[in-house]
């Protein structure tokens, strides 16, 4: 996402004449929500579309029809399936056949073999109707499986990053939103419908891509309409809609507790985003591409929706590639690190926002209480960021961040 100090100086001025942050800015805003609203139910949906709620071996091969059948289902269980330290029932191993004996409250354990899972398992459907999980087993030794499915996708976002920032610098924001817009929707009811897990896991690694689109490119699209002086405000109306969409993905998987609906659910804003399109290509995009006459276009429609008929008329332009990110040593070390800061912002914020489980409570409750604290802390982050200023702000709350983890790894450590 290219543009140039004096670019941003030249349209500085323009927003500054035609109102930076008027009902121009507001709709284009409110419009991109319904899209952006899809990014957290996607991005964290993992946490219920591929839960893994409590299971056991099947242990139905073992019922041979003689004292077997006549036990009671408690029973049946602690017979058939070993105890594990705590006292609650092995997830992935089962006795070779049934051990009466601990019906009588006797502990000899001479023919107590236990063997992996050979019929299947039984699964816990009363929070989870079904996952993916549970939909192809993807337990005990095939738990890497399943959580392969969050690794995929994620590599699908990091892919899709570079390649529509790319895209869109050479053909334009609001076509290549569009692009992703259509490619989020295909690629996810694609995955919804997938017969076998190979091809589950190639359309979320599709999804990750197109999703990636829509979330560079709406921002930047937003971002290029504000007037610098409304740049932290619009960057923080911005991010909540990530709280917003957070909230939505607890409620819909609360009600929608079947994977292939749920991932149907939590898709279906994007066909209301495509529906309700209405977008303006972004008139730095186009000055900064060579044409000044439909840059002129756009910011006369800004202009006349924020009741300021008056906008400069002359509008010069020049191009510039991604080759400017790293032409003066400034602009490059400014590059560098912010792709180093945000690769530690989002590696610690998705491994703790897809773990949420190892919390011991309710899944639903704990994604509900991780978007409300994410609320008022991005109100706070305004204020600090206007009161304090960006670059101490940013360093302040990666050293809190760090600490934080640190205390909680010695925690851990201790005990």
């Amino acid at each position: 996402m290219i543009v140039s100090s004096k670019l941003v100086d030249f349209f500085d001025n323009i927003l500054s004449e035609i109102n930076g942050f008027g009902k121009f800015q507001i709709k284009l805003v409110l419009i991109q929500i319904l899209s952006r609203i899809t990014l957290p139910c996607h991005f964290l949906l993992n946490n219920f579309m591929a839960a893994v709620p409590s299971h056991h071996c099947d242990i139905s091969a073992l019922d041979n029809g003689d004292l077997f059948g006549n036990l009671t289902l408690d029973q049946k269980l602690a017979v058939g399936i070993p105890a594990e330290q705590d006292g609650t029932l092995s997830s992935c191993q089962m006795f070779s056949v049934p051990q009466y004996q601990y019906l009588s409250g006797s502990n000899s354990s001479e023919d107590a073999f236990t063997v992996q899972c050979w019929n299947g398992w039984v699964y816990d459907n009363s929070t989870f109707k079904s996952t993916v999980a549970t939909e192809w087993d993807l337990v005990c030794s095939r738990k890497g499986m399943n959580k392969a499915t969050a690794t995929v996708f994620f590599i699908g976002v990091m892919v899709g990053a570079p390649l529509f920032g790319f895209l869109s610098d050479k053909f334009g924001r609001r076509p290549l939103l569009l692009v992703s817009y259509l490619s989020s929707t295909i690629f996810a009811v694609l995955s919804a419908f997938s017969p076998s897990y190979v091809m589950f896991v190639i359309m979320r690694f599709f999804t990750g891509i197109s999703l990636a689109g829509i979330s560079i490119i709406s921002l930047v699209l937003n971002v290029e309409w504000f007037g610098v002086e409304h740049r932290t405000f619009s960057g923080i109306i911005i991010s909540l809609d990530w709280t917003v969409g957070t909230w939505t993905l607890v409620g819909i998987a609360y009600c929608v507790n079947e994977w292939r609906m749920l991932i149907l659910a939590v898709t279906s804003p994007l066909i209301l985003a495509i529906i309700a399109w209405w977008l303006p290509e972004s008139a730095r995009w186009l000055t900064a591409n060579g044409n000044a006459e439909a840059a002129h276009y756009y910011i006369k429609k800004c202009a006349e929706m924020n009741n300021r008929t008056e906008c400069m008329t002359d509008i010069t332009t020049k191009n510039y590639t991604v080759v400017d990110l790293f032409r003066t040593p400034k602009i490059r070390k400014l590059t560098v690190f912010s792709g180093i800061v945000w690769y530690g912002v989002a590696f610690t914020y998705f491994g703790i926002s897809l773990n949420i489980t190892g919390f011991g409570l309710n899944p639903y409750l704990t994604q509900f209480i991780f978007a409300s604290i994410e609320m008022p802390m991005m109100i706070g982050v305004y204020l600090f960021l206007e009161k304090i200023g960006r670059k101490p702000g940013e360093t302040g709350t990666l050293l809190l961040t760090g600490l934080c983890l640190f205390i909680n790894i010695m925690k851990k450590c201790l005990t």
